[in-house]
């Protein structure tokens, strides 16, 4: 590398030598430098531009170039390096699969996570209107958010194993939180419904009659009442039908209730579920939540 240096710098320096012939009182150091002046103005003296024609035109330059490039290790992209796959005085090959490192590129950065084959018709149809999707990565617990992104394809199979179809998104990671192979959750907006009614996923029953909840009564009386279930977010459940807002639903002990059963709403401030009836076999109702909450999103 150091003789390929030498003959580029030698070559080079042919420029200004020929702007010393020209005057003689200027040395090779002032030469070079006043011509590189010049060239930031565009203004060459004709010596000096001769001379480069001369150095431009001569083969050994470009050869001594591309000797001198061979003789460095540039990588191919940026990102993070890992730790180093050879030490000093190990024999390297050019066939070597591990290499010298390994460079995993971090900005941008892509998530690949799952979706049921349900959701995939309302995913398709926002990708092939051209609208960006927005995702987002949280960590492990779901309370912090790490990164915002957008989801970018959709794989061209479904897993019958499993049901689902994976998808990829990237994000800029521009500060660095998403790191290579991170165990993240991730949120992705579809769909925006307006004023939905949500109830708490908990009051959510299941059972010959298909799908239903215990709505309690003006008289504190539960009765059963089968819904339309819309999407889920967290904790939440949309209700498309059989729900309006403002109606109770039982979230707790709904497995020891029946239709027409008395029950007694929750003491809100202590948190617990209050008894009901005075001991005398009668059912509990559990902690009650007002069903019909607004949404806005």
């Amino acid at each position: 590398m150091r003789r390929f240096s030498i003959v580029l710098m030698a070559m080079l320096a042919t420029v200004a030598l020929g702007a010393c012939k020209s005057d003689p009182k200027v040395t090779a150091k002032e030469a070079l430098e006043k011509g590189n002046q010049h060239a930031a103005k565009n203004k060459y003296p004709e010596a000096i531009i001769e001379y480069r024609r001369a150095v431009q035109a001569d083969p050994r330059l470009g050869e001594a170039r591309l000797q001198l490039a061979y003789a460095r290790i540039a990588a191919p992209v940026s990102g993070r390096i890992g730790l180093r796959a050879v030490d000093p005085g190990n024999i390297v090959r050019s066939g070597d699969a591990s290499g010298l490192a390994v460079i995993t590129q971090l900005q941008p950065i892509t998530v690949i996570f799952t979706t049921p084959q349900d959701n995939l018709p309302a995913v398709l149809k926002r990708l092939k209107s051209g609208e960006k999707i927005p995702v987002e990565a949280y960590d492990r617990d779901q309370k912090t958010r790490l990164a915002t992104g957008t989801l970018i394809t959709v794989d061209n199979q479904i897993d019958t194993t499993t049901g689902t179809v994976r998808l990829k998104a990237q994000f800029p990671n521009e500060d660095g939180a998403l790191f290579p192979n991170q165990f993240v959750n991730v949120r992705m907006l579809v769909d925006t419904l307006r004023e939905a009614t949500t109830i708490s996923s908990a009051a959510i029953q299941r059972g010959a009659q298909g799908i239903f909840v215990y709505v309690v009564n003006s008289d504190l009386t539960v009765a059963t009442r089968p819904v339309k279930l819309g999407p889920v977010e967290g904790p939440n459940t949309a209700v498309e039908s059989g729900l309006k807002p403002g109606e109770l639903v039982v979230v707790d002990g709904a497995d020891r209730l029946r239709e027409g059963a008395k029950v007694e709403l929750a003491n809100r401030e202590a948190g617990k579920a209050a008894p009901v009836g005075d001991g005398s076999g009668k059912k509990k109702g559990g902690r009650r939540k007002k069903g019909g909450e607004k949404n806005g999103e």
